[in-house]
């Protein structure tokens, strides 16, 4: 489809409509990112690397940054701080837990690695905190749960998912998606 600008239609210009797309639940977005903490620590971003991609509604961000983009356009920049229940949500004491050593890995269990355990909610990541004996501390919570989260983010696209994306609930990258 092809949408003529007042403007751009004077000169004789004519862009397309995807140009202009806005960020909507059902939509296939790509986003440049930096995430900072309170003191302005780096603790992830795309620069230097591939944008992410996400798609919007499904889940696949923290649910302040779904809200905060809502509505934006390629070529957009936001800044946006998340309290705790929009991002990874409130530390909870309930998931840090003694774990028997054997249920968590054949390999040597050291402080710090990440190991998957199975419970009522399904597999879950967990982080081991402490080893004592034949039992090892781990926290479920995710290692940013509890924090204020400070977003830089560049809208690089915006674009209609396809079925099969929103079948999978997640947007594919050309060529790299098999299931």
């Amino acid at each position: 489809m092809i949408e003529r600008r007042s403007c751009a239609s004077v000169r004789g210009v004519v862009r397309s409509s995807a140009e202009h797309m806005q960020i909507a639940d059902q939509k296939a977005v790509t986003i440049h990112y930096t995430l900072k903490d309170d003191g302005g620590t780096v603790l992830d971003s795309s620069k230097g690397r591939e944008p992410l991609g996400y798609l919007q509604g499904a889940g696949n961000i923290v649910p302040g940054l779904e809200k905060a983009l809502a509505g934006k356009a390629a070529g957009e920049s936001v800044q946006v701080t998340l309290t705790p229940e929009e991002g990874y949500g409130m530390r909870d004491d309930k998931n840090v837990r003694n774990v028997p050593l054997r249920k968590l890995s054949d390999k040597k269990v050291t402080v710090g690695m990440q190991c998957q355990l199975r419970t009522s909610d399904g597999i879950q990541i967990a982080t081991v905190t402490a080893v004592r004996g034949d039992y090892a501390t781990v926290d479920l919570n995710h290692p940013l749960a509890g924090m204020k989260l400070h977003f830089e983010v560049e809208v690089v696209a915006v674009r209609d998912a396809t079925p099969e994306e929103l079948t999978h609930g997640h947007i594919h990258e050309p060529g790299s998606h098999h299931h």
